[in-house]
């Protein structure tokens, strides 16, 4: 099974800080991150435990509080986003093939 990773907003809500600071923190190498495709910051969670413990971070949240799920908002924001050059490229794709084959 795949491991999750956390994202910039999943570390914030952990550690009680800004997204701003989560990424000070991992751009000053306090805190192991990694990028997914050279861009997407991710976590590895025992990492983000381990940081917490020695810096006696007090939890901001715990598993019972925790956002289980993001909105529907965030969700489709979070798919355009990270997604939006593959359903531009499939438009074209469409929009040329309707050209060859449809006839304007």
């Amino acid at each position: 099974m795949a491991e999750k990773l956390l994202t910039v907003r999943d570390v914030s809500l952990m550690l009680g800080v800004s997204e701003k600071e989560v990424l000070d923190l991992a751009e000053s190498g306090k805190i192991p991150a990694y990028k997914i495709g050279g861009v997407y910051l991710r976590f590895k969670p025992e990492q983000i435990d381990e940081f917490r413990k020695f810096f006696n971070v007090s939890p901001a949240y715990n598993k019972t509080n925790a956002p289980s799920q993001y909105s529907f908002k965030d969700r489709l924001g979070d798919f355009f986003y990270f997604n939006d050059f593959y359903l531009l490229a499939i438009l074209l794709i469409l929009l040329i093939v309707f050209i060859i084959f449809g006839g304007f």
